[in-house]
C-alpha cells in the first residue's frame, strides 16, 4: 500500500475544515476545535483516496476562481435541463427518444473526467454510464432522454454544453 503524503493530508484537512466552517457558520471555540478534530480525522483516513496528483492544485487562485464560476455555469445548465425534462414530462405525447450515445471527451485529468461525468449525471435527462479509453482518446457512454443527434461530436456538444470547457480551466 502506498503511503499518504503529508501534503495530501494537509490539503484535505484545509478543504474539509473550510466546508465545516461554511456549513456550521459558528465561530465559537468549541465548534472550531470540533471542526478541526473531525477534519483532521477525515483527512488522515481519506486523503489517499482523494489526492492522486498535486495536492494543492485547487489552491491556485485562478483555478479556485474558475471552480467558483463553474458552480454558476453548472446551475444554469441544471436549470435548462430541468425545464427541458419538465416540458417533456408534462407533454401528453411524451416526446422522448431515449438512447445511449458514445461521446468523445477532450479532458485528460481523471479529476476533470470525473467532474464532467458527475455533472452530466446530475443534470436531468442524462446519465453517464461508462468512461472508456480507446486508441488514446476518452469517451463517455451516456444515456440520453432525447437522442437528437446521431453524430458523436454534435451529440457531445449538445450534452456537455459549456461544462467541458469550464472544467478544462479548472483541471488543466
Amino acid at each position: 500500500m502506498k503511503s499518504t503524503k503529508f501534503s495530501s493530508i494537509l490539503s484535505t484537512f484545509i478543504f474539509c475544515y473550510l466546508f465545516w466552517i461554511l456549513f456550521t457558520w459558528t465561530f465559537t471555540s468549541q465548534e472550531l476545535i470540533t471542526g478541526a478534530v473531525v477534519s483532521f480525522l477525515v483527512a488522515v483516513l481519506t486523503a489517499r483516496f482523494f489526492i492522486h496528483q498535486n495536492a494543492f492544485h485547487l489552491f491556485n487562485p485562478v483555478r479556485f476562481f474558475n471552480l467558483v464560476l463553474y458552480i454558476f455555469v453548472f446551475l444554469k445548465e441544471l436549470w435548462k435541463a430541468n425545464v427541458d425534462v419538465a416540458k417533456r414530462a408534462l407533454n401528453p405525447n411524451l416526446p422522448i427518444n431515449p438512447g445511449i450515445v458514445k461521446v468523445p471527451v477532450g479532458l485528460e485529468s481523471e479529476y476533470g473526467m470525473s467532474m464532467l461525468a458527475n455533472s452530466i449525471t446530475l443534470t436531468p435527462g442524462t446519465i453517464t454510464m461508462d468512461i472508456t479509453e480507446e486508441n488514446g482518446k476518452n469517451y463517455f457512454y451516456i444515456h440520453w432522454i432525447d437522442v437528437a443527434e446521431k453524430d458523436r461530436e454534435k451529440a457531445g456538444d449538445a450534452i456537455k454544453g459549456t461544462l467541458e470547457n469550464w472544467i478544462r480551466r479548472i483541471w488543466k
